[in-house]
């Protein structure tokens, strides 16, 4: 176990991970601590780097992207890092990983439409082969971390 995460500081982890705007006096009533010591203990998970930042998560049909698309990559030799320096700058990319196996990237990307999806992937198509799958519905989403056992 991770001495820097006691059983409090996962009670707290995880009513920031329901909702990342809780109030630090509404946290404290749950876990049984006072707002200044929640505050105090989340200051220090931030400095520790166990918590990373804080974020809005948005709908990305609602915003005009009707495609969610997870597509892998598999590079040409000698393309993996230019992709690797153009990737960032990827709108359509919302999460992108590097991956062991016989692709060497996984993202996933939302797009307005089909002829969005043909264009992104025609940008795609000079760094290696791809494959798409198209995400029909999301099952879990940012699951919250929990305690190892």
């Amino acid at each position: 176990m991770n001495p820097k995460i006691d059983e409090l500081n996962w009670k707290i982890l995880k009513q920031l991970q329901d909702n990342a705007r809780e109030s630090f006096a509404n946290i404290g009533r749950t876990v049984g601590l006072t707002a200044p010591a929640v505050a105090e203990r989340v200051k220090k998970m931030e400095d520790l780097g166990i918590i990373h930042g804080y974020k809005a998560t948005v709908s990305h049909a609602l915003t005009g992207h009707q495609l969610k698309a997870i597509i892998t990559l598999r590079a040409f030799m000698g393309k993996l890092k230019p992709f690797l320096a153009v990737v960032p700058t990827l709108q359509e990319v919302i999460n992108c990983y590097r991956i062991t196996g016989n692709e060497n990237i996984v993202m996933e990307v939302v797009l307005k439409d089909q002829f969005h999806l043909e264009k992104f992937i025609d940008q795609l198509i000079q760094y290696g082969e791809t494959r798409t799958h198209i995400v029909l519905s999301q099952v879990i989403s940012n699951a919250p971390m929990y305690k190892v056992k």
